[in-house]
């Protein structure tokens, strides 16, 4: 009796492993702009989900959102353009994960890090993904990240001598549009000594893509990059997820010890792709409508950069800024989260004097942790000669300065034109970091 009650057990127990576990169906109750309510039982949130209609044969991943009352609330990844009453909503129980691996080099990738063009390299190149890594995920424990010690070559003078980026760091380039954002990027990407180069084009107009792709940064910057696309026409939550998944790739390369370079272009879209959809579910708004949700969303994304443990992600992150950038909450929230922040100046800019950042207006945060004492004090002084000339160009546009007045201004406005000619540089130009220590211990002394 014994023995047959075990044989019955087993086959049950055998019985139970092989068989496919009951997919639970939703149902799409409602689609209010880029918002998806659905009557769909255990679900979390953070969960993808597949959204299949059987009249257009038509099937779109969405991810959870929220909840309003029994309704799950999904924002799709993807156009809801001939979906039906009678689309299904299944959840597939897992996270969004992004294909990660060496393979990735050179490629250009979707949000969800679907490669998209491979930049007419080896079919089998997919052989070169090795893992899969969550789009969310937590920062590396602060007590466990390595020490910041060593400065990171840009190419730049003006940074690398003046605002010196130290491996690891996360800095904020702000400026309006025009001031020469993309420009200053691609120039960085070509310059930079970082092992690997990731770049999230979130909001980007299609047009502009390709030129920034091929014309700015050729086939050479493209070889160690990975560009992560969302253009503006795509969904909000696509452009959102494209900001995660650009740093998901970059956590995989730091991982594997490398120092990488993650340019975000930019936050500013970013929060708006935030915004459209925390006003959809119904959050309220907050300063210039912005939900509270955004203002949580921010540190959790730019807390992912920054040192870790043998590698290290530094983050350059754009912002675009109108007007006074106090008055502006996205502006101010992310130059508050980061280690720094660089300037641009549309007074420079429409001067054709590139890259245009104002010096005075900028500062790293992090310069004096991996600056020699040779370094600081050139720079120091050329800061001094700079803010001095400022302080008198009103007069000597009026010819209201005597020379000989002051010996320290004399030698401000003496250095002005090559201080001017030192901060200049073309998009092709480069500077080793000896080459702008160099030049900047002959301006200082």
């Amino acid at each position: 009796m014994q023995s047959d009650l075990s044989r019955l057990m087993n086959r049950f127990q055998r019985a139970a492993v092989s068989a496919h576990p009951l997919q639970v169906h939703g149902r799409v109750r409602r689609i209010t702009g880029v918002i998806i309510h659905a009557s769909l039982p255990m679900v979390r949130i953070g969960e993808l989900c597949e959204i299949r209609d059987p009249v257009s044969g038509r099937t779109v991943p969405a991810e959870v959102i929220g909840f309003d009352n029994d309704d799950a609330v999904l924002s799709p990844i993807g156009d809801m353009a001939g979906m039906s009453t009678r689309a299904e909503v299944i959840p597939t129980g897992s996270i969004i994960q992004v294909p990660v691996g060496p393979g990735l080099l050179g490629c250009v990738v979707n949000a969800l890090g679907d490669i998209v063009n491979d930049n007419g390299r080896d079919p089998d190149a997919a052989a070169g993904i090795v893992a899969l890594y969550p789009t969310l995920a937590e920062p590396v424990n602060a007590l466990q990240r390595d020490l910041v010690r060593d400065p990171l070559q840009l190419g730049i003078r003006a940074i690398d001598g003046l605002l010196t980026v130290a491996r690891g760091q996360r800095i904020g380039i702000f400026g309006a549009p025009g001031a020469g954002k993309s420009s200053l990027i691609s120039s960085i990407v070509r310059g930079t000594q970082a092992d690997v180069v990731v770049i999230a084009l979130i909001g980007e107009r299609g047009r502009e893509v390709r030129e920034f792709l091929d014309v700015q940064l050729g086939v050479e910057g493209r070889k160690r990059a990975v560009t992560v696309v969302a253009t503006s026409d795509r969904p909000a939550i696509e452009r959102v997820k494209a900001a995660h998944c650009a740093t998901a790739i970059a956590e995989y390369f730091r991982d594997e010890g490398k120092d990488v370079l993650l340019l975000m272009d930019s936050v500013t879209r970013f929060a708006r792709a935030q915004r459209e959809i925390g006003l959809a579910a119904g959050e309220p708004g907050t300063r210039r409508a912005y939900p509270p949700s955004l203002f949580a969303a921010l540190p959790r994304l730019l807390e992912r950069s920054g040192p870790g443990v043998g590698g290290s992600i530094t983050g350059l992150y754009t912002v675009l800024t109108e007007g006074d950038e106090t008055l502006d909450p996205v502006a101010e929230e992310v130059k508050a989260i980061l280690d720094g922040h660089v300037s641009l100046s549309s007074q420079l800019a429409e001067k054709n004097h590139f890259p245009a950042i104002d010096i005075l207006r900028s500062r790293s945060r992090l310069m004096d942790a991996v600056a020699n004492e040779s370094h600081r004090a050139s720079a120091t002084a050329i800061r001094e000669m700079m803010a001095r000339y400022e302080e008198v160009e009103l007069l000597l546009r009026v010819n209201e300065y005597k020379a000989g007045s002051d010996a320290v201004t004399d030698r401000a406005v003496e250095r002005h034109q090559a201080i001017t000619d030192f901060l200049r540089q073309e998009s092709h130009e480069h500077s080793t970091f000896n080459e702008t220590l160099d030049r900047m211990w002959e301006l200082a002394n």
